[in-house]
């Protein structure tokens, strides 16, 4: 079987754990090996630059956050999807190149054309199909924020960054309607999950 590349965004607090978890049993159905990642890490090295770009109190500039994110996917691309989609595995991505447009671009501002050629040349590929999990940015961050813990260096922004993250994402999804499912994340936990495992059974063109 040909390899599936899936991946899986939206805002804070969207419920993308639980969705994830229910998309890899559908996926694996038929014993199709699952290869589930996420950004920014998925590799020892991409770990790393993780805990650098998402550490409270690091004060990175809008562009090296931008390259930081493609270099922790550079690495995750070739150690790690490529080689799975070459044996015909279905990944599953806990975010990809979508989120730079949404965080970096939308977020912070920076220009599109810059992150679509590190798309390009960085990590070379797109998802097949990219659910987006649409929240409000007060619900999302309530839910977010009743999770406990101290919140990373992200999720610290103020709510009118999470609304220009939110907005881009939206205009992602209805410029690549045959890409995107977007599934109204506002709902209950299992009303999202089902939504997603209904689109995506779906698109596999299998019996609900």
């Amino acid at each position: 079987m040909p390899g599936l590349f899936i991946s899986l965004e939206g805002g804070e607090g969207a419920g993308k754990s639980t969705v994830l978890a229910a998309l890899r049993e559908v996926l694996a159905e038929g014993g199709r090996e699952v290869v589930c990642t996420r950004e920014p890490g998925g590799t020892p090295e991409g770990e790393a630059i993780r805990e650098l770009l998402l550490a409270p109190g690091r004060d990175l500039v809008p562009e090296a956050e931008l390259l930081l994110m493609f270099a922790a996917r550079a690495q995750l691309v070739r150690r790690v999807i490529r080689p799975a989609l070459g044996r015909g595995a279905a990944v599953l991505a806990d975010r990809f190149t979508d989120a730079s447009f949404a965080y970096q671009g939308g977020g912070r501002g920076l220009d599109a054309g810059h992150i679509a050629e590190l798309e390009r040349w960085a990590a070379g590929l797109r998802p097949d199909l990219t659910f987006l999990l649409d929240v409000g940015v007060a619900q999302g961050l309530e839910r977010a924020r009743s999770r406990g813990g101290e919140p990373d260096r992200i999720e610290s922004e103020r709510e009118d960054f999470f609304e220009r993250v939110r907005r881009t994402y939206l205009a992602r999804a209805a410029a690549e309607p045959e890409r995107f499912r977007v599934i109204d994340a506002s709902q209950s936990a299992d009303a999202v999950r089902d939504a997603a495992v209904a689109a995506l059974r779906t698109w596999l063109g299998r019996a609900p």
